[in-house]
């Protein structure tokens, strides 16, 4: 049985997921145009313009596969071969959160976002929720 915490977890990573799959397929919440969206979730861009449909794509699926890494080293029965290669993307995903909450906290890393929204709040929310994320991830193999 998967646990609380497993369920918990990919269901926060799968809306991040789901919202960037929405922004890449052209939603343009919380903003109200390309150049006011890219000001909050990427900060300062050329044109205001926020990265490619095709790149956005790729990083909800990245971040969807992570909800689904989740459920695979969460799950009893997973063959041993498989547990394997699903906990090593395992954990180098709990590592990418880790390194982008940590990043968050950097100003030479976000020096280019400096007096925009994103700015803020990448410190506030972005950021602390990638250490949760973490966190989570970390405790959920303790936990399962």
């Amino acid at each position: 049985m998967i646990g609380p915490l497993a369920i918990g977890l990919t269901a926060v990573v799968a809306a991040i997921g789901l919202l960037h799959l929405a922004w890449g397929l052209g939603l343009r919440w919380p903003g109200t145009d390309e150049a006011s969206l890219a000001a909050l979730v990427v900060g300062r861009t050329r044109g205001g313009r926020m990265p490619s449909r095709p790149l956005t794509v790729l990083v909800a699926a990245a971040i969807l596969a992570a909800a689904g890494l989740v459920l695979a080293v969460s799950a009893p029965g997973l063959p041993t071969g498989l547990f394997g290669l699903a906990l090593a993307g395992y954990i180098a995903v709990d590592l990418v959160f880790l390194a982008r909450g940590v990043a968050g906290f950097v100003p030479a890393v976000w020096r280019y976002a400096e007096g925009t929204p994103f700015h803020r709040l990448n410190q506030l929310y972005y950021s602390p929720l990638c250490l949760l994320i973490a966190a989570g991830f970390t405790a959920n193999l303790f936990f399962r």
